[in-house]
């Protein structure tokens, strides 16, 4: 099991969170009451969805250390199977995963970058994630970024049944 370097190991006391991409330090935007109220229904919909598969936490940090420049990112909201993060693995390797969930959610706050995002999408990614969903609140649209790197974009009022 991979060791968290100390410049990664941020205590998730200290708020507002900080995060690692690459070796440069990025705080997170303090969330406002529309993000919180989208942070807690994605949660829901996504633990619903995930049934008895995996487990679905807010604010879970997870570190992708490998590579030369190692990272530490907070999405709003993570799923981790069972299957990429067991039972059977030590506490501290689950409390504190070394992979990037299978499905992270990054919510847009007002002052967050469009290049930002797109370097912690590429991290999760590049660190065996599977699917990242970008939420903006304010254009009330969703994101999905997986396989096909154009993405899908839903409107408000669209459906959609994968994952």
């Amino acid at each position: 099991m991979a060791t968290i370097p100390a410049e990664l190991d941020f205590p998730d006391v200290d708020k507002p969170y900080v995060e690692s991409i690459c070796g440069r330090l990025e705080p997170k935007v303090s969330p406002k009451r529309r993000h919180a109220i989208l942070q807690v229904r994605i949660a829901i919909a996504l633990a619903q969805w995930a049934g008895e598969r995996g487990e679905v936490g807010t604010e879970w940090r997870c570190y992708l250390l490998a590579g030369a420049r190692p990272s530490s990112l907070v999405p709003d909201v993570s799923y981790y199977s069972f299957e990429r993060l067991p039972a059977s693995l030590p506490d501290d390797a689950r409390e504190r995963p070394r992979i990037a969930p299978d499905v992270a959610v990054e919510i847009l706050s007002p002052g967050d970058s469009r290049r930002l995002l797109d370097e912690k999408i590429a991290l999760y990614f590049a660190h065996g994630g599977l699917t990242v969903i970008v939420a903006d609140p304010l254009a009330r649209t969703i994101a999905l970024h997986g396989a096909d790197p154009a993405g899908l974009a839903l409107d408000r009022g669209e459906l959609f049944a994968g994952l």
